[in-house]
């Protein structure tokens, strides 16, 4: 398996290409009058999931427009396989540019695996969109078993019934699939033998689970929050509790419109962090709640909004916390910067389930991805400095709630360490 095996080989440098747009936006004398972005204008997707929320509250507070970015198209996606195919399209051909995104996804579709035919769609990760916020859901039919963080009380009712269970997930390879497998995989349950793992749409996870399609389901909020109001099921666990401030989404682009416009990327990433400090203030949270709830972007009360976006978690099952730090964090936590460490672990997981090749350059790839050069200048243009900019690619050794430890620099000794895997029977 061809994975770095040295935190060196995590760093970056800003390219040439950047570094003449970053002179661009930040020009001196007469030039400063002339100079912006190359285009005022992309389309981007995005899900009706919380996390979407910086791209939303940057359009509707007019920080797009402020970085010069004033045709910004924020268009609503089906499903995850719908942004797929729409970013294959492309924004001039109706599709779209750009989309909040399921981190795994850029470089599924940078590799082909992912693609009809294998076709390759080079993509750029400009910034990560938010840490936590997801959560796995069981049905009111398995609640009487008292499954939480530890699966395990579930394993004999699968094994009962292997043919007939079902859990669900947004998107193979995604961040969900990959939270639901973890935890599974964690209480001796293999989600590909035990299980039958299915796809369904975020907003299509209520209406499935309340006519019994599926056992449990892993998906963002506010379908987990809107699970519970209606009665139909419960939280089991909070993602935040599998790994304490995970990765969720990203900005993700078409990188040839990130090269084409190197200015109106840096432009749209600036435009996007100032959104997430916004966002992530606890004082914003109602008029957060309430703008993305509204018809034209989620169509959802408030109500099923807001109590995780503090922080207040009810689980459906008489547990209850107030104030969580496992809230969903745009900021916080350094929430936005696209750390390459936690790209190297969706690829090694990704590995793992045999959803990507195990010789796989993880060290190429990454580099080809991950943008946290434009990053790293998008912040600067935002005002942000001092310790809000990491100052290295990688966050270290990453632990998780059954003890197994991450190490980005030794990432092959992770994976020798899982029992189950795509290969286990």
């Amino acid at each position: 398996m061809s994975i770095p095996t040295r935190r060196r080989l995590l760093a970056t440098a800003p390219t040439a290409a950047l570094l003449g747009a970053v002179r661009a936006a930040f020009p001196s004398g007469a030039a400063a009058q002339s100079a912006g972005p190359e285009t005022r204008a992309v389309v981007l997707g995005y899900i009706a999931l919380t996390d979407a929320a910086p791209l939303i509250a940057a359009k509707e507070r007019g920080i797009f427009a402020k970085y010069g970015m004033a045709d910004v198209q924020i268009v609503k996606q089906a499903s995850w396989g719908a942004v797929r195919d729409n970013l294959v399209l492309g924004g001039a051909a109706g599709g779209i540019d750009g989309a909040h995104i399921l981190t795994p996804m850029p470089y599924l579709l940078h590799t082909g695996h992912e693609v009809q035919n294998g076709q390759k769609l080079p993509m750029a990760i400009l910034a990560r969109l938010n840490i936590n916020g997801q959560g796995i859901s069981v049905s009111k039919a398995l609640q009487p078993l008292g499954a939480g963080l530890d699966a395990t009380p579930l394993r004999a009712a699968f094994a009962a019934h292997r043919a007939s269970n079902k859990v669900a997930m947004t998107f193979h390879g995604g961040t969900h699939d990959l939270w639901l497998r973890y935890w599974l995989a964690a209480a001796g349950i293999n989600p590909d033998h035990d299980v039958e793992n299915i796809v369904v749409p975020p907003p299509q996870m209520v209406a499935n689970m309340k006519v019994g399609t599926m056992d449990a389901l892993c998906v963002g909020e506010p379908w987990n929050d809107q699970i519970v109001h209606q009665g139909i099921g419960y939280s089991a666990c909070v993602s935040g509790e599998i790994w304490n401030n995970h990765p969720e989404k990203s900005l993700g682009m078409r990188a040839d419109w990130v090269n084409a416009n190197p200015r109106a990327a840096l432009a749209l990433t600036a435009a996007v962090i100032e959104a997430q400090i916004w966002c992530d203030e606890l004082a914003n949270k109602e008029e957060l709640a309430g703008m993305i709830a509204k018809r034209a972007w989620f169509n959802v009360p408030a109500a099923d909004i807001l109590p995780r976006s503090q922080g207040d978690i009810d689980y459906g099952d008489g547990r209850k916390l107030s104030n969580s730090p496992l809230r969903m964090k745009f900021w916080a936590d350094h929430a936005s910067f696209p750390y390459r460490s936690h790209d190297l672990w969706f690829i090694t997981e990704n590995m793992r389930w045999g959803m990507l090749p195990p010789d796989l350059d993880a060290k190429t790839l990454i580099g080809q991805v991950n943008r946290e050069d434009i990053w790293r200048a998008a912040a600067t243009m935002a005002g942000v400095g001092g310790d809000a900019i990491p100052a290295t690619s990688s966050r270290g050794t990453e632990r998780f709630f059954d003890g197994k430890v991450f190490d980005p620099a030794d990432p092959g000794t992770y994976l020798a360490s899982l029992a189950i895997k795509k290969s286990a029977a």
